[in-house]
């Protein structure tokens, strides 16, 4: 039986975000789950806080996140541009993270065999993991990741006495090309570490139900689009285009008429344009582009808004792309 800490003890956090897995987490629960919200960094932070609290049995205000790191490969200032707004909300989620004391780590996307690729932010994230752990002596480390490829560092965390909580999700998703992908926690990883957290059942449990905790983990209010000004050069000169209807929308893609079959696209292939918004039947425009089957699939896909119809406007400090 775990007994409880002196209430004078600072349980110190240090938390590491494996960023890839993340921004999928926050996408899945954005375009897929019922909950159609974004994950918020603050208020997972508070979860993270009060779970660690339950698990030492002391008090949440003894339990402070001292440091906190996010790791990601992204592509270059000239690639996200060519984007639609990918640009501008990588800078958003960095005025959140930066908001939130999060500290980033990026490398760029390169290039293999036409596809991108993220190499080395694993290593980068268990080195600066370690480091971390044996300067600064934290109490419980948090890992927000499900690769068994982590094991090692969650070992050499544990030869130091610190205890690790990770926080996974196992998920299924679309990816931009029509294939399905199945997200699911090593559990080679789960048996190393101390508190092991599977967010997706918490989540969907009736602990997880109407608890504000739990709520709080969510942006309570979705964020909406709002166009950016006219003549933003989206597309390159000599870019064909086409224009027709959205046939039908499942979750996180869809379908565009176009015979002689329906072209799917990808809530990441939109520009100008959040996924949330989009009705069947409503008038789009978008280029053409072949999946690794060699299947037509519909890319740059823009919401022809009705000029006498009003667009929706706003802005939130929680959008996560």
């Amino acid at each position: 039986m775990t007994t409880p800490k002196n209430l004078s003890h600072l349980t110190k956090i240090g938390v590491f975000y494996d960023g890839n897995y993340f921004l999928h987490v926050s996408n899945y629960y954005n375009y897929n789950h019922p909950r159609k919200a974004r994950i918020s960094i603050k208020g997972l932070h508070q979860f993270i806080r009060q779970q660690i609290a339950d698990a030492e049995i002391t008090d949440v205000n003894l339990c402070q996140i001292v440091d906190a790191h996010y790791f990601r490969g992204r592509l270059n200032a000239q690639e996200a541009s060519q984007k639609g707004n990918l640009l501008y909300y990588d800078r958003v989620f960095d005025d959140i993270l930066m908001y939130e004391g999060v500290t980033t780590h990026y490398l760029p996307v390169k290039g293999n065999t036409g596809t991108r690729q993220e190499k080395g932010i694993d290593v980068w994230l268990a080195l600066e993991a370690f480091e971390q752990v044996f300067y600064k002596r934290f109490d419980v480390v948090v890992l927000i990741s499900s690769d068994g490829d982590y094991v090692p560092l969650i070992r050499k965390i544990n030869t130091l006495g610190t205890r690790v909580m990770v926080l996974s999700w196992d998920f299924e998703y679309t990816n931009d090309e029509g294939i399905k992908m199945v997200t699911r926690t090593s559990q080679d990883l789960l048996e190393e570490v101390t508190y092991p957290i599977a967010m997706h059942e918490l989540i969907e449990t009736q602990y997880g139900r109407n608890n504000p905790i739990v709520d709080n983990i969510f942006v309570q209010t979705a964020p909406k689009f709002t166009p950016p000004p006219p003549n933003t050069g989206t597309y390159d000169d000599g870019v064909e285009r086409h224009i027709s209807t959205v046939h039908s929308l499942k979750s996180g893609y869809g379908f565009i008429n176009y015979p002689p079959n329906n072209l799917f696209f990808h809530y990441t292939n939109l520009v100008e344009t959040d996924f949330n918004e989009l009705r069947e039947g409503d008038e789009v425009e978008f280029t053409l582009d072949l999946n690794e089957k060699g299947e037509q699939i519909a890319k740059n896909v823009r919401l022809l808004y009705d000029e006498d119809q009003p667009m929706s406007m706003g802005e939130s400090s929680e959008i996560i792309l």
